[in-house]
């Protein structure tokens, strides 16, 4: 478990400690028999009699929210199963009607409301124990304990700890993209010699490329590890790819006697196919190690995918947009030498 910004081995100790164990208890057959059967004097059953796990745990949760009712304004947490935690949810629920469904965290119940009707969707309600002077920071900390990976019912042990300094990922993230800066520097005098006017327009379509990436990292947000730096230079180079590609198509049509719009038009509908299956397979590897890497592995891929959607964008629309909006006339004269390679 990764926990970035926390410098207090301590403090983390007790975060992971703190992280709570979320589960769902139906009825026991037998409860109500039990409940009747004991004398109040003598015996209270006690919650395992009572109830029974259902299997729906922590480790189907998807999301917690902070919610408040609109009659009574107290705060209640709400929670969103992902699509296998609904379809258990709406089963227990469908064949638990009229009953209790008790809400266990840490181990104690926190709520126990009587299934009234098969509930679909995969949300659910923790409410109650929140109506206190402080009870909606009490709830917006559950919250937040809950996102951060409400977990089944096993005991966490701590095995080991490390503290890496700011200052040695600070001096990783510097190198990473210090050559990220000086690689797309060479790409670009790689590009301007070689594919001349295509060159400086796909150079021109590489910075709103890097310009847009930067603001959809700001906006989701992405925090940028030296893994996510790797995947956005890594994505740089996809994007030239891209590039090189199209201009080696037009080359092909300009040599085989098309004038230069028709060229154009030509190079992109011929090198679509080999970018489309290229980046698709980049974009099932990069969802693949989002969805079963470590922390350190989704930023990588997280940064990597976005690019590649994003360099298909940057070729595919802007590239060929620039250079159909200054095509014009035959593959003569200046226009063919604009259109011409470094050494032809």
């Amino acid at each position: 478990m990764e926990l970035p910004g926390v410098t207090n081995v301590d403090e983390a100790i007790k975060i992971i400690g703190q992280t709570p164990t979320l589960e769902f208890k139906k009825e026991r057959p037998e409860s109500k028999d039990t409940k009747a059967g004991l004398d109040p004097s003598v015996k209270q059953p006690s919650p395992d009699d009572i109830y029974e796990p259902t299997g729906l745990t922590g480790r189907f949760l998807e999301s917690a929210r902070l919610e408040f009712d609109s009659t009574t304004r107290e705060p209640y947490v709400s929670l969103k199963f992902n699509k296998e935690g609904a379809k258990l949810f709406a089963k227990i629920t469908k064949e638990n009607i009229g009953k209790t469904l008790a809400i266990y965290l840490d181990g104690a119940p926190v709520t126990e409301p009587v299934v009234r009707s098969e509930i679909i969707g995969g949300s659910a309600v923790i409410s109650g124990g929140f109506g206190g002077k402080n009870g909606a920071e009490e709830a917006k900390v559950l919250v937040g304990r809950l996102n951060s990976g409400a977990l089944p019912i096993e005991k966490l042990d701590l095995l080991s700890t490390q503290t890496i300094g700011a200052s040695l990922g600070k001096e990783a993230i510097g190198a990473g993209v210090n050559a990220g800066v000086w690689g797309l520097a060479l790409v670009a005098i790689f590009l301007l010699v070689w594919y001349r006017l295509p060159g400086i327009l796909a150079v021109v379509a590489l910075g709103i490329y890097v310009v847009t990436l930067l603001a959809l990292f700001k906006l989701i947000p992405v925090t940028l590890t030296a893994a996510g730096v790797s995947g956005f230079i890594l994505s740089i180079g996809m994007a030239v790819d891209a590039n090189v590609l199209i201009f080696e198509r037009m080359k092909e049509e300009l040599r085989g006697g098309r004038n230069i719009s028709d060229a154009i038009r030509e190079g992109f509908s011929r090198a679509w196919l080999s970018i489309r299956d290229g980046n698709t397979s980049s974009i099932i590897t990069a969802v693949i190690l989002f969805w079963f890497g470590s922390s350190l592995i989704e930023g990588f891929a997280l940064t990597f995918g976005l690019g590649i959607i994003v360099s298909m964008f940057s070729a595919i629309v802007v590239t060929r947009t620039f250079l159909l909006a200054i095509a014009k006339g035959e593959n003569d004269g200046v226009m063919k030498f604009l259109f011409g390679t470094g050494i032809k």
